[in-house]
């Protein structure tokens, strides 16, 4: 975020009915795609609530035009009066900021973030003072490209936001947060950081290192010309291969020894399935067991399309 500060002018949010907001001042600290859609989600179903962007302006001025915020800043000052703090960077900025909610907080507020890795930044929340509860979140939502541009406030429905307290103390910010997270399309979900952490490392760190290894070694391989033959099965299978190394830099340095572990046990079925390819065994040993899991995987997105 840039040191300048410079308050952007306040958009009117359109009069509407509405349920009353959960949280009447939502600041949102980082206009990804996962704070832009919050953003874009909150607005739409609480026009009567004010949220608050903070970011950089060339993002802010895109946010606006999406009219996904009220009020924008390049510098934290303006979340003074929040009721509720999303720190929605990467996650190591995220961790960054939490030494500066005290300082620009000047109330009570809920603080929660989106980050897909949780026991560091649960860890450095303890240092926070009492009237900025800290409730570890990750909306397990996203889309193969990132920022505002890809934003959109349907992002979240029918998906699970995960929470991770670290212990028992704040049950009413818990409560608070998975009313808030609940009103826009989600489904709440608790789980202690550290199972969290080794959840994740196998339902989406796992698969985004995969994908992107495998379309570098295809494509550096195979060469343009050469992918230009395939069909849509490789397209299909490298469709995270899009995100950028940035954010996951930060997830797997907060990850790593879960993120290791995912590797290592892939990497025993790749080895197996390269020492038996000419018997077999192995591979229908693996394809059987994929086939079983992959229609586990596939029942349970039709019934969440049914619902």
């Amino acid at each position: 975020m840039s040191d300048t500060r410079r308050t952007l002018p306040v958009i009117q949010p359109p009069e509407a009915p509405s349920e009353p907001p959960i949280f009447e001042k939502i600041a949102i600290l980082g206009l990804g795609l996962i704070g832009g859609s919050l953003a874009l989600a909150a607005r739409r179903t609480w026009p009567r609530a004010l949220v608050i962007g903070v970011d950089d302006k060339a993002v802010l001025e895109q946010a606006m035009v999406l009219h996904a915020i009220d009020v924008a800043a390049d510098d934290p000052v303006v979340i003074a009066e929040a009721d509720v703090v999303v720190l929605a960077a990467p996650v190591r900025a995220n961790i960054a900021l939490l030494d500066e909610l005290a300082e620009h907080v000047t109330g009570p507020a809920v603080v929660t973030d989106v980050s897909s890795t949780k026991r560091e930044i649960v860890a450095a929340a303890r240092r926070l003072p009492e009237r900025l509860p800290f409730i570890g979140g990750h909306p397990f939502a996203g889309a193969p490209r990132g920022g505002i541009a890809h934003a959109r406030p349907d992002l979240f429905a029918g998906r699970p936001w995960l929470f991770t307290p670290a212990d028992d103390r704040h049950g009413e910010a818990l409560d608070r947060l998975q009313r808030f997270v609940t009103a826009l399309g989600a489904v709440p979900r608790v789980l202690p950081p550290p199972a969290h952490d080794r959840l994740l490392a196998f339902l989406s760190h796992l698969p985004q290192l995969t994908a992107s290894a495998l379309m570098h070694v295809v494509g550096t391989e195979a060469g343009a010309d050469g992918l230009a033959l395939t069909g849509r099965g490789l397209a299909d299978t490298t469709r995270l291969a899009s995100s950028p190394a940035s954010i996951w830099r930060d997830i797997c340095a907060t990850n790593r020894d879960e993120v290791a572990a995912a590797l290592d046990a892939l990497i025993v079925e790749l080895e197996g399935l390269r020492d038996d390819v000419g018997s077999g065994e192995a591979l229908e040993r693996v394809f059987e067991s994929a086939g079983e899991w992959r229609r586990v995987l596939v029942a349970r997105d039709q019934s969440e399309r049914d619902a």
